[in-house]
């Protein structure tokens, strides 16, 4: 009986132990499973659907519809119309004010069909405008070009010749200075940026005269300094002697002149009218002058009278210049 007794709980107890021992097996196969299902999750999930379907649920949830990158709008090009019709239309945006349309009910146009008509115009005015003002830069371009391709040949046949030029250059009164012989010249060019276009702008052109000799000049009281001014404009060399009383006011001074010019011609691009202005400064005479030229007339008829114009000899420059 003892026995019997015995057997009851050390069987029931042995049968408990093997349980406990058959349920950790099963969780551990459990957890097992868990991991290489969660592993397999992981590695057939999609991120970028997962994305697309986060942002369609945003964009449902906010009205931001017009915010998707995949929407496509047509493009307004000459001679082509879109034939999609948003039914509320945003409002065009112009850079010149363009009048609101009056919509005819009677001709059965819309107001979108007659915006589309006004904007096919406008950019066709607008193709026109860019495709005209890149031919007249194009045509400054390469004459300044040709320009300066002339100008240095010039100038370096005429460094080594070193002509006399047969000009008079005016002063004052009797006053002139001449007989003048080129001494040394210079051409150079300058273009825009890369990013503007790398076109020509500029092109210099610049010499040096001189001549025997000096002139004296006296000039007395206020017209002193009004003379000294006018020296320096011309760009000549000159030393003065002043003449000063008991209050160190100048009453009179000398002015020594040398026979020493220096003359200079910019022809420079006015790509906003199309145009060439030559600055010149002691050319013809002693001061100043600007000429409007066009670029399509720079040919060489025009190159060669400014090389006589240069030397002095008679020339068509200005007449030609003014085409």
């Amino acid at each position: 009986m003892s026995n019997s007794k015995n057997a009851g709980p050390l069987s029931a107890i042995a049968e408990a132990i093997r349980a406990k021992r058959e349920r950790k097996s099963g969780t551990a196969q459990d957890i097992e499973e868990l991991e290489a299902s969660l592993l397999a999750d992981i590695e057939n999930f999609d991120l970028d659907a997962a994305e697309r379907r986060a942002k369609r649920e945003y964009l449902a949830n906010s009205g931001a519809g017009m915010a998707d990158p995949t929407l496509v709008f047509p493009e307004i090009a000459p001679g082509k119309t879109a034939t999609f019709s948003p039914e509320k239309p945003a409002p065009v945006a112009q850079d010149t004010p363009v009048a609101p349309p009056v919509i005819n009910p009677e001709a059965g146009t819309s107001l979108l069909d007659q915006l589309r008509q006004q904007a096919e115009v406008r950019q066709r005015e607008i193709h026109s405008a860019l495709a005209e003002r890149t031919s007249t830069n194009e045509a400054i371009d390469q004459a300044l070009k040709h320009l300066f391709f002339y100008l240095h040949e010039l100038v370096q046949q005429l460094n080594i010749v070193k002509p006399g030029i047969p000009r008079d250059y005016p002063l004052i009164e009797k006053y002139v200075l001449n007989r003048l012989e080129w001494q040394e010249g210079f051409a150079d060019y300058r273009t825009q940026s890369q990013s503007a276009g790398a076109l020509v702008e500029l092109v210099t052109f610049s010499y040096h005269l001189k001549g025997p000799g000096s002139l004296c000049i006296e000039r007395d009281g206020p017209s002193v300094e009004r003379f000294r001014t006018t020296l320096f404009d011309f760009g000549l060399p000159f030393t003065c002697k002043e003449f000063k009383n008991e209050r160190s006011y100048v009453e009179r001074a000398e002015f020594d002149i040398r026979s020493d010019v220096s003359v200079s011609a910019r022809w420079r691009a006015d790509f906003s009218k199309g145009v060439i202005l030559l600055e010149t400064r002691n050319l013809e005479r002693l001061g100043s002058a600007v000429f409007t030229v066009n670029p399509h007339f720079v040919d060489q008829a025009l190159l060669d009278d400014f090389g006589r114009l240069v030397l002095g000899q008679p020339n068509r420059f200005r007449e030609l210049a003014k085409r």
